[in-house]
C-alpha cells in the first residue's frame, strides 16, 4: 500500500515537471483549438446557412459559372406539349378504351383532352401532375352522356369494331361495360394503373370510403362474370393485356395544337359576333322605345237621346218649278253672267 502511494506521487511529480518544462520551453505560444470539420449541406433559396449553436455563418463557395454552350435550353411550350403527348397518349388511349369499349371514342376523347390541355397550357404546365390532368379530362369526356350518345348514333353508319380475340378478354370487357361509369373508372385507376386509394378517390371526386366501396363492388361484379376466380395481380395483368392492340390515331401533336388554336379563335369570333348583335339590339331598342309616357286613348261610348236624322221627302210643286227654272236659266241665260236685280 505504501509502495503504491509512493509510486503515484512519483508519477504525478514527473507529469508536473514535464508540464513546467513545456511551458518554459515555449513561453510565448498559446494553446490553439481547432474547430471540427463541418460538411456543407445543399440549401434552398430562402434558408439560413448558419449552423445551430454557432454564431458564424457558413460561407458557401461561389458557384462556378456554367458554360452556356453546355447548358440545355429550356423547352418551349410546343416542345413540352409534344413530349407530354408522346409520353402519355398511347397508354391513355388504352385506358379510355377500357372505359368505353370503343376505339373511336377513346381516340376522340384523348385528342379532345390534349386540345383542351393546349388551350389551358399555362395551367397544365405548372400542375404537379400534367399527365393526371390530361387523364382526368379524357376520362370525363369519354364518360360524358352526350358524347356517348353521339357516338352511339354514329356507330350505325360505321363498321362494327372487332371484339377481343381472347375469350377471357371478351368476358372482362363485357363485365367492365356493365359496371356503372364511376365504378368502372375506380377499378381501372386502382387495379389497372395501380394508384393509391386516396389518389383514386381524389381523381374520381369521391371520398375514400366511397371509392373503397366502389372498388369492392366492381371486383365482385367482374369476378362473377369471368369463368374462373382471379386475384388482384391477375386482374391487373388482364387489364394491361386487353387494350394492348389499341393505339393512338394518326393525329400528330402539331395537328392537335392547330385544331385547338382554331377552335379558340372560333370561340373568340363567336363571342365577338354575339356581343355585337347584343349591343346593336340594345341600341335599336333604346332608339325606338318611347322616351315619355303616353296615356292610352279611352274607348268611345255611344251618345244616347239624340233625335234621328230626318230623311228627304218628296218636293212640292213650287220646289219643282224652282228646280226647273234653275236648271234651264242658270246654265244658258244671261243671268249666268249678270244676276237679275230684285
Amino acid at each position: 500500500m505504501r509502495g503504491s502511494l509512493h509510486g503515484g506521487v512519483q508519477r504525478s511529480s514527473r507529469q508536473e515537471s514535464s508540464r513546467e518544462s513545456a511551458h518554459e520551453s515555449a513561453p510565448n505560444e498559446q494553446p490553439t483549438r481547432t474547430k471540427p470539420e463541418r460538411h456543407q449541406r445543399p440549401t434552398c433559396a430562402g434558408t439560413d446557412t448558419t449552423a445551430l449553436g454557432d454564431s458564424d455563418p457558413v460561407s458557401a463557395p461561389a458557384p462556378a459559372p456554367a458554360d452556356p454552350a453546355l447548358t440545355p435550353a429550356p423547352l418551349t411550350p410546343a416542345q413540352a406539349f409534344d413530349a407530354l403527348y408522346a409520353c402519355c397518349a398511347p397508354s391513355l388511349v388504352q385506358q379510355t378504351y377500357l372505359l368505353t369499349g370503343r376505339r373511336c371514342l377513346a381516340r376522340d376523347a384523348v385528342e379532345q383532352a390534349f386540345q383542351l390541355a393546349w388551350q389551358r397550357w399555362p395551367e397544365v404546365a405548372v400542375d404537379r401532375d400534367p399527365a393526371g390532368w390530361v387523364r382526368a379530362a379524357a376520362h370525363e369526356y369519354a364518360l360524358s352522356p352526350w358524347h356517348r350518345l353521339r357516338h352511339r348514333l354514329l356507330r350505325q353508319f360505321r363498321h362494327p369494331e372487332p371484339p377481343p380475340a381472347d375469350p377471357t378478354g371478351r368476358a372482362l370487357l363485357d363485365a367492365l361495360l356493365k359496371l356503372p361509369p364511376p365504378y368502372r373508372r375506380t377499378l381501372i385507376l386502382y387495379d389497372g394503373l395501380r394508384m393509391d386509394l386516396p389518389e383514386t378517390a381524389a381523381e374520381t371526386e369521391a371520398s375514400t370510403a366511397a371509392a373503397a366501396g366502389r372498388l369492392m363492388h366492381a371486383r365482385e361484379a367482374v369476378a362473377g362474370c369471368l369463368p374462373e376466380p382471379i386475384s388482384p395481380d391477375t386482374l391487373h395483368r388482364l387489364l394491361t393485356e386487353l387494350p394492348a392492340g389499341v393505339h393512338p390515331g394518326p393525329a400528330e401533336p402539331i395537328v392537335l395544337r392547330a385544331q385547338a388554336d382554331l377552335r379558340a379563335r372560333r370561340w373568340i369570333h363567336t363571342a365577338i359576333a354575339f356581343t355585337t348583335i347584343l349591343l346593336t339590339t340594345t341600341a335599336l331598342t333604346l332608339h325606338i322605345a318611347p322616351d315619355h309616357y303616353e296615356p292610352p286613348i279611352p274607348p268611345g261610348t255611344p251618345v244616347q237621346g239624340l233625335p234621328p236624322k230626318p230623311a228627304a221627302g218628296p218636293l212640292s210643286p213650287t220646289q219643282q218649278a224652282l228646280r226647273t227654272k234653275l236648271r234651264s236659266a242658270t246654265a244658258t241665260g244671261p243671268e249666268r253672267l249678270r244676276p237679275e236685280a230684285h
